[in-house]
């Protein structure tokens, strides 16, 4: 079984993630959505809540499933027994730092590939941080992120 993990913050999920997901389940028996804690890292959204959400982003996809882990990603792709990364890159400055987090994945798990997709170009310009700045100051995100999610992004 040829299982992806896909790791991230999805502080919230956006289009671009779900358009590198959707295109990659035709690639793989199965992609693990990995929403990854970081006690460093206050989100706008709980894990809770962003697993909420990309369960529903994802709810029409019967090979995708959405966990939460801490720690580093190899070790967590081990534990869910991925053998492949899967990264989404939109620009040349993500290319360049999603090359060296493979270079160095590769050096301490020489068995653990990482699959790169590049967005769409219409989702290219949208970034989580953008989209959280729009949130928080009563913006309509609703053309950056899956149309699941809206009912979701109200904050009390």
């Amino acid at each position: 079984m040829r299982i992806a993990l896909f790791p991230g913050s999805f502080d919230p999920v956006t289009r671009g993630h779900e358009n590198v997901v959707r295109r990659a389940v035709p690639m793989f028996d199965e992609i693990v959505v990995a929403v990854g804690r970081h006690g460093s890292k206050k989100g706008m959204f709980t894990i809770e809540d962003r697993v909420t959400m990309l369960n529903a982003t994802f709810a029409d996809c019967p090979t995708v499933r959405v966990e939460s882990y801490e720690g580093l990603t190899a070790d967590f792709c081990k534990e869910t027994g991925a053998q492949v990364q899967l990264r989404g890159v939109r620009n040349a400055v993500d290319l360049s730092y999603e090359q060296t987090l493979a270079q160095m994945t590769r050096a301490m798990h020489p068995e653990l590939d990482t699959v790169v997709l590049l967005t769409d170009p219409e989702f290219a310009p949208i970034h989580s941080t953008v989209v959280r700045d729009v949130l928080s100051h009563g913006g309509d995100a609703s053309p950056f992120v899956p149309e699941a999610i809206l009912p979701l992004l109200t904050r009390p």
